[in-house]
């Protein structure tokens, strides 16, 4: 049509020119008559305007009845509320309370280590024995005053009950008894100190005293190191702004990448302190150890679920844009026809958290909305647009 219409103009404006005024514009030239020409060039020219402008509408009307036009094209995402469950990602360590030290608790030559490296003890297993320096003989002189004492006691306690002997020597007897009773007792204590037992079950990690060392309590006398790897736990440092979402119980993913594995876990304790430093708090993750491949000072990443939504609607960040107020927004297409035209819709949106590529939309767009993705940021609002294709969920 507009082929046939810049025809029709052509064919009009060589008429003015030349076809039905030829002679006379040809006498005009002939007659070298400026004035004549500058006035015959001036009308041509008002009738050129004219049709211009009447060209124009005729375009307008064209684009606007022509059902073939070319619209812009774009394909939707309808939005779908689901349940959404952020993450927050932050690294740790992995610990154990159980990861000691064990030092002697009396002075002498270590006369047996009954363990080796890596071997797996119970608590109160005898890990080591040292020289008791003749304590153990002592015991054994006091435990036979201590049985004299008893049947010394016995004996007087049997008279004194049948109104025979003093009652000072009933409580003589008594006293001494007790006293050899409780010297045995500390001797005993004493003596248990010559004998190491392991404080809890695990593995002993290092044995640093060989036999025949002469050690003595206090610092650098230490004889083993002992690990328990069944009860480990991840320490994680949180900033302070994520208080109020990581609480104990919380759900918790904790990835080793030296392992390549991945553990489920909740939060067992929050920190009750804020370091000044870094301000953070520190909380604590249980991991189980059933394999025994975790150690301790192993670095673990911890995926915290801080925030859950049953009902949050979520789009790609890509379609989102931003305008000069600052206010984020989107297009979305209504009035759609069965030919799949529809209307170019801005909306003002607010956000909430982002997971991956994805943001959740709080305000702006409602569940079943059609969203434009690809083409949204060629779109106008309230432009007429044709919808190519649909996506019906997005993923998360």
């Amino acid at each position: 049509m507009k082929k046939i219409l810049f025809s029709s103009v052509a064919l009009l404006l060589l008429f003015a020119c030349g076809g039905g005024g030829g002679a006379s514009l040809e006498s005009l030239v002939e007659a070298n008559d400026v004035e004549a020409i500058r006035a015959k060039r001036a009308q041509v020219s008002e009738q050129q305007k004219a049709l211009e402008v009447e060209i124009k509408k005729l375009d307008s009307a064209i684009a606007m009845l022509d059902k073939s036009a070319k619209l812009p094209l774009v394909t939707t995402l309808e939005a779908t509320s689901k349940r959404f469950d952020h993450y927050l990602e932050l690294q740790g360590d992995v610990m154990t309370k159980q990861n000691v030290l064990i030092y002697p608790e009396m002075s002498g030559t270590l006369n047996r280590v009954y363990v080796k490296k890596g071997q797996k003890v119970s608590k109160g297993q005898i890990l080591a024995s040292i020289d008791d320096g003749g304590l153990s003989s002592q015991l054994a002189q006091m435990k036979t005053q201590a049985a004299l004492a008893k049947t010394t006691f016995e004996r007087q306690k049997r008279l004194w009950e049948q109104n025979i002997g003093s009652e000072i020597q009933y409580l003589e007897a008594k006293t001494s008894y007790e006293a050899q009773e409780s010297a045995v007792q500390q001797m005993q204590s004493q003596l248990a100190k010559s004998t190491i037992r392991a404080p809890f079950s695990g593995i002993i990690d290092d044995v640093i005293k060989d036999q025949g060392t002469v050690v003595a309590p206090g610092a650098g006398s230490e004889v083993f190191r002992i690990v328990n790897l069944s009860n480990m736990y991840v320490e994680v440092e949180v900033p302070e702004s994520h208080l109020p979402n990581v609480t104990p119980g919380k759900d918790v993913d904790i990835y080793f990448p030296v392992l390549g594995e991945t553990v489920s876990s909740k939060i067992r304790e929050t920190g009750n302190f804020i370091n000044p430093g870094n301000r953070s708090f520190t909380i604590e993750i249980p991991v189980e150890n059933k394999s025994g491949t975790i150690k301790p000072n192993l670095t673990a990443i911890a995926k915290i679920n801080d925030y859950t939504s049953e009902d949050a609607i979520l789009i790609p960040q890509s379609v989102v844009s931003e305008n000069a107020a600052g206010e984020q927004f989107v297009y979305l297409v209504v009035d759609k026809n069965s030919d799949q035209e529809a209307t170019a819709k801005r909306v003002i949106i607010q956000t909430g958290k982002t997971q991956g590529d994805y943001v959740e939309v709080l305000s702006g767009v409602t569940n079943g909305s059609d969203i434009i993705v690809e083409g949204a940021r060629s779109v106008r609002n309230d432009q007429l647009v044709k919808v190519l294709d649909e996506v019906k969920t997005a993923n998360n």
